[in-house]
């Protein structure tokens, strides 16, 4: 059985979040301050950590940066209610895998642990093959993000900013083309459906424009009218919403390689 760790210092919290993910199949722990949390973390080494990063005591960043001494791959998500924007980016850099709302669904949360479950666990050799390697080291490489929903652009730039790339993002085709204008980034993840000028024309102007960089293209439409003049216009791939994150890497870091061949 699955195991998850929760750490909230609101015991009614504890038992709420234990009750609903245990008739989900998962064997459940909870601790209510950072000790005690960092006690069941080393004994159990539960495949997710929910964790709280407003605690007294010891406080859910300190937690986390004990996690990341003892396991720098382990996937934590946060409950980030209540947290400043400050504290959410200093857990950003410590790589945390999700961050869900304190008042959100809890099929939000659900949904979140079990799509961290369904990926392979990461072993302490590939923890230590990421340590040597330095996954998060600039790579010298530009990616404009192009996306009017705010979620979505906000994650994908925060995904790809922590595996070192230099990650931008914009709403709207107009705002991506001046940008472009000004200094052509390496690689653009575009969106189809755009408020006002949509991808497909974008790309047209891009390719007028004769912008040398590659597109990769993000869409939740299965219009197939739509895709085909995608297509026609020779994007890298097109990619279907929701997306998945670790196969977009893949196909960049394939891109920008052969771009450089």
């Amino acid at each position: 059985m699955v195991k998850l760790l929760i750490i909230d210092d609101d015991r009614m919290n504890c038992d709420l979040l234990q009750a609903v993910l245990t008739r989900h199949g998962y064997e459940v722990h909870t601790a209510t301050s950072g000790i005690e949390g960092l006690t069941l973390f080393r004994e159990h080494a539960p495949r997710v950590t929910i964790l709280d990063l407003r605690m007294p005591g010891m406080d859910g960043l300190t937690v986390l940066k004990e996690i990341r001494a003892m396991d720098p791959h382990a996937p934590v998500i946060i409950l980030g209610g209540g947290a400043t924007e400050v504290q959410e980016n200093q857990a950003r850099a410590l790589r945390v895998t999700d961050f869900v709302r304190k008042g959100l669904s809890l099929d939000v949360l659900v949904e979140g642990v079990n799509r961290v479950v369904q990926h392979p666990a990461k072993t302490a050799a590939d923890g230590r093959a990421a340590a040597v390697t330095g996954p998060a080291a600039d790579t010298g490489e530009t990616v404009l993000v192009v996306d009017d929903e705010q979620l979505v652009r906000d994650l994908l730039v925060q995904f790809l900013s922590l595996r070192g790339y230099r990650a931008l993002g914009v709403k709207d085709a107009s705002d991506a083309l001046s940008m472009i204008e000004q200094a052509p980034p390496d690689l653009v993840v575009l969106d189809l459906f755009l408020p006002g000028m949509n991808g497909v024309e974008m790309m047209r102007r891009l390719r007028q424009k004769e912008f040398a960089g590659a597109v990769i293209i993000i869409t939740g439409s299965h219009d197939e009218e739509v895709l085909e003049e995608a297509w026609a216009l020779h994007p890298q791939e097109v990619l279907t919403k929701p997306v998945d994150l670790e196969r977009m890497l893949s196909i960049i870091q394939l891109v920008l390689v052969c771009r450089e061949c």
